[in-house]
């Protein structure tokens, strides 16, 4: 009893808080949109509605069984490959299934790199097996592999203060600190370039990651086409913990690595789902999730939850006849991991229409309970946007972040000055499994994907309905 008492206690004390977050936002931005926001309250029943045919009503369960039918079948589905264009062709054929028929693929040439043999062992000061992961792109080592002794450094800036002559044939490790992804992240992306610019001759890097289970994480990273390409991967946070207590006990340590891959270009597609609007059919709202995943998992997580709430979005409001003013565009972007390939192409194709986008929408760091959203906008534009969240209290998703950048592939729309939000959950542990063998059915939660279906429906049904466009 003391258990559930004090449950419902923190319950309400969240809700509290949520509420409290809202007001303070709008109040302390001094956020006055008129009578725009006596007609945003108006869709009170409309949110209501849409939450209960989601969460308890007929579509309740339906985003995690399509996930998991979808995922058992395809499992990975790396950039490039015959098993993403598949998935491609199956959510398809799953949408004309639901009577959309407005589908529209465009052709994105896009990264096929293929991990081949990978192995790492210590030789020296004494003889283990490393677990490791190629990073995305990364060139092979010899055949018969190379051995070498290792640097340790937490930073750019530790590695910059080694001379050349002391890095020259050694294979650097980044050994940084989880901070926060988006500021640790540049290790993974920037190492190889930067050791193999004072003459390393591969790097490593502690995965990107706060939490570990001996589990390496994967991820893509960028060559500087000026400096000679090394191989480079990522080490669990165990090994590198490991290698750290020798290298500051001053013991030599030299590891042998052998990696292998092959790298060329394929065709993919950008797929495009459009539910019409009543009154502006040309201008768009869009919600949007990446299709393609890491080789490692099963891209449950990154990003098939993300793909089917914004794959829903449109099938529900079909379902419901709630048939918006602005048309709502479900966007499957291809190749996110590689280097957001199918957004550049979007934009660039899409470029002189750019102004027909009102708002564009993502989910790319998990689908757990909702919480609000992260925008970027004038302050006008998140002041609508929080206007809308204060719906949103019976689910405790009122929360508005600001960022400039949110989300990934809208990122390259958002830079061109088009608002638009990422999806804002609790996903405190999405970076534990984020691009591992750990992305799996298994950190997807029916009843979470239910609620970020209806909030990711509603929000978008209100901004793609309202009076208002959303200024720029």
């Amino acid at each position: 009893m003391f258990i559930l008492a004090l449950k419902v206690f923190l319950l309400i004390l969240y809700q509290v808080h949520s509420e409290s977050d809202t007001k303070s936002y709008t109040e302390l931005n001094g956020c006055d949109i008129g009578d725009l926001a006596d007609e945003i309250a108006s869709y009170d029943t409309d949110v209501r509605d849409i939450i209960d045919y989601v969460v308890s009503g007929p579509f309740k369960g339906k985003t995690y069984y399509e996930l998991a039918k979808f995922v058992d079948l395809f499992g990975a589905r790396p950039s490039g490959s015959k098993v993403l264009e598949d998935s491609i062709d199956y959510m398809i054929q799953l949408t004309r299934q639901e009577g959309i028929q407005d589908i529209v693929t465009e052709d994105v040439e896009v990264p096929h790199w293929v991990r081949g043999t990978e192995k790492l062992s210590m030789v020296q000061p004494r003889i283990k097996d490393i677990s490791i992961l190629g990073l995305g792109r990364s060139v092979s080592t010899p055949p018969n592999g190379l051995s070498a002794e290792v640097i340790v450094v937490r930073n750019f800036d530790e590695l910059a203060k080694i001379p050349d002559k002391d890095v020259e044939g050694k294979i650097v490790l980044y050994d940084p600190k989880f901070i926060s992804y988006g500021e640790t992240v540049v290790y993974r992306s920037q190492g190889a370039a930067k050791a193999g610019a004072k003459g390393a001759v591969a790097s490593l890097v502690r995965s990107i990651a706060p939490f570990s289970i001996n589990s390496p994480h994967t991820g893509s990273q960028n060559y500087d086409d000026n400096v000679t390409k090394i191989p480079t991967a990522a080490i669990s946070l165990e090994d590198a913990d490991l290698i750290r207590r020798f290298y500051d006990r001053k013991e030599k340590i030299v590891l042998n690595l052998t990696m292998s891959s092959t790298y060329d270009t394929k065709i993919s597609r950008n797929t495009l789902i459009d539910l019409k609007g009543t009154n502006y059919p040309e201008q768009l709202v869009i919600v949007s999730g990446h299709i393609d995943s890491w080789d490692v998992g099963q891209g449950a997580m990154d990003d098939g939850g993300g793909l089917f709430v914004s794959w829903a979005a449109p099938l529900i409001l079909k379902r419901l006849n709630l048939r918006p003013k602005r048309t709502l565009r479900s966007i499957f972007w291809t190749a996110e991991e590689l280097g957001l390939v199918g957004a550049y192409a979007y934009e660039e194709k899409h470029r002189k229409d750019n102004h027909k986008i009102n708002f564009i929408m993502e989910s790319d760091e998990g689908t757990f309970s909702p919480r609000g959203l992260v925008v970027a906008g004038t302050p006008k534009a998140r002041c609508i946007v929080a206007e809308i969240l204060k719906l949103f209290e019976s689910i405790n998703a009122t929360t508005l972040v600001e960022s400039d950048s949110p989300g990934s592939d809208i990122a390259v729309l958002i830079q061109k000055g088009i608002p638009g939000a990422s999806l804002h959950n609790a996903n405190e542990r999405y970076f534990w499994f984020h691009h591992t063998e750990g992305d799996t059915m298994n950190v997807e939660d029916p009843e979470e994907l239910d609620l970020c279906t209806a909030f990711w429906t509603s929000v978008a049904y209100i901004i793609a309905d309202i009076s208002a466009d959303i200024p720029r």
